[in-house]
């Protein structure tokens, strides 16, 4: 089966290119790109349009490679043995599964997503090389092995907050989700909101690119912030001229704290936009 996209996620062809290579080379996927592109999603839509289940385990900073395979309940037991509970004698009644467990003993073949891999102490994706390449591990508590009865699409998510071990790049077919231009990016609203007017997604996107292109920006906007956006200028039914008021009163977009999420970049845009005017 490939991956042709679904009709709630615009992917490019580039996109379901890779998507499909990754899995005939039955090698993870690393994707990465800029936050609110779509990564984490791309999985949940992977899932969809293959039919298969789809299996997520978000990655903190905390996260050990361990609590992707199983995890052994030792305070539990502890616990049920002081009771006298009768299931303190078998220990796999103590033993946690994690999403990989959940994955590999799945009766048809799922997809795998590990979000935000980069948010992991560095050994993480490290610790995780042998059980991703021969898709087994062993649980050292049951002396058991636990195989895949079917090897899972693996899709691993990164912010791009840390570099990634090499070793562990080598087995991943990688690729980069490029920020949509404005064509894509009128595609992507009209699934969202195939409603929406057009001469206010227009000047909305107008607006919205400008915003991206402003030197300096600590964080810029994203697809997903845009969205949040428009969404609110349809509930508030702002017109499309309030988006390019030359009042010097009103610098700022309407309910531009959709898109502009600190104070640094709000006086940044403010200043610009003040300093275009007046050279006017």
């Amino acid at each position: 089966m490939k991956f042709t996209g679904t009709d709630s996620y615009v992917a490019s062809d580039d996109l379901m290119m890779a998507v499909n290579a990754a899995v005939t080379l039955e090698r993870p996927l690393l994707i990465k790109g800029e936050p609110g592109t779509g990564k984490t999603m791309l999985a949940v839509e992977v899932a969809k349009s293959l039919d298969r289940p789809l299996v997520q385990w978000h990655i903190k900073s905390t996260s050990k490679a361990q609590q992707g395979l199983y995890e052994y309940d030792a305070v539990s037991r502890l616990r049920d043995s002081q009771l006298g509970e009768e299931k303190v004698h078998d220990i796999g009644n103590y033993i946690v599964r994690g999403p990989l467990w959940e994955a590999f003993e799945s009766d048809t073949p799922a997809v795998v997503l590990i979000d935000e891999v980069d948010k992991a102490d560095i050994e993480f994706p490290n610790d995780l090389l042998r059980e991703l390449d021969r898709m087994e591990f062993y649980v050292y508590e049951t002396q058991k092995l636990v195989s895949a009865k079917h090897r899972p699409v693996i899709i691993i998510t990164s912010n791009n907050e840390k570099e990634l071990p090499d070793a562990f790049l080598r087995r991943c077919f990688f690729h980069y989700i490029r920020f949509p231009d404005k064509d894509t990016m009128t595609q992507i609203v009209d699934v969202h909101y195939p409603g929406v007017k057009k001469m206010l997604l227009r000047e909305a996107l107008e607006v919205f690119f400008e915003i991206r292109e402003v030197p300096g920006l600590k964080k810029k906007p994203s697809t997903s912030e845009l969205l949040d956006w428009l969404k609110l200028l349809m509930a508030e039914d702002i017109s499309p001229d309030a988006l390019r008021s030359q009042d010097e009163r009103k610098i700022i977009p309407p309910l531009a704290g959709a898109l502009l999420k600190n104070e640094q970049d709000v006086h940044l845009f403010e200043r610009l936009v003040f300093m275009s005017r007046r050279a006017r």
